[in-house]
């Protein structure tokens, strides 16, 4: 089937105490977008690219751009005041009859087995969202007092969170409801279940400086 990979990228770099936004700050040489935007590219050739960013950030694009020496294709959207919406102006560029990936541009370090392995199970199931065990112990805090959480029943989701279009692009026609926090809700909400699919304890989000540390180390660590 088609391929189209929405890229999301609305932030603005508070917590990383940096000018420039994170999504487009050098990591390796070049900027945290360039990665994800490039493992699509890899895995799925001919891959229809839709990068959406805020209004006041359109301009930043081409630090993307200028990044792929052998050039690249990419369809840039106006993003709106929240995650929800903002995927649903990039949905509005998707054609029917596709497998729909919707990604966090913070997050550089996917690779071509993850990608796959959600291509795949969408393709079978309608959906496919990346989770990880939690494995950290786990305490639900109320009113100054806390209560231990069974962590066994719980995941940690990550993204590209993946469908077939005619699930994803159905169910972001309905009204936004503040419960939306990712696209599986909006799925969910829709009367649509979703499918886990394993993903990748390396397939972390960069939001702070830290962060930023510990993906160049994990991507030193894979080139060698």
């Amino acid at each position: 089937m088609k391929t189209t990979a929405v890229i999301v990228a609305g932030g603005k770099g508070l917590r990383m105490g940096t000018a420039l936004p994170k999504q487009f700050l050098p990591l390796l040489g070049k900027p945290v977008l360039h990665y994800a935007i490039k493992a699509f590219r890899d895995t799925f050739p001919g891959i229809r690219i839709i990068l959406v960013l805020p209004a006041d950030q359109l301009s930043y694009a081409n630090i993307v751009l200028q990044s792929f020496e052998d050039g690249i294709d990419l369809d840039v959207v106006t993003g709106g005041p929240t995650r929800f919406h903002s995927v649903q102006q990039g949905l509005q560029q998707v054609e029917p009859g596709s497998i729909i990936f919707v990604h966090d541009g913070v997050r550089p370090l996917i690779d071509t087995e993850l990608l796959q392995r959600c291509y795949d199970t969408a393709i079978e199931y309608g959906s496919a969202i990346p989770a990880i065990a939690v494995s950290d112990s786990i305490r639900q805090c109320s009113e100054g007092h806390s209560i231990p959480v069974n962590r066994d029943q719980l995941r940690i989701i990550q993204t590209p969170q993946t469908f077939r279009s005619d699930i994803l692009l159905d169910a972001f026609s309905q009204e936004y409801q503040d419960s939306f926090t990712d696209e599986a809700t909006v799925v969910q909400a829709y009367g649509e279940d979703v499918v886990l699919v394993e993903g990748s304890k390396k397939n972390i989000k960069v939001t702070t400086p830290e962060d930023l540390l510990i993906a160049a180390a994990l991507m030193n660590a894979t080139q060698q």
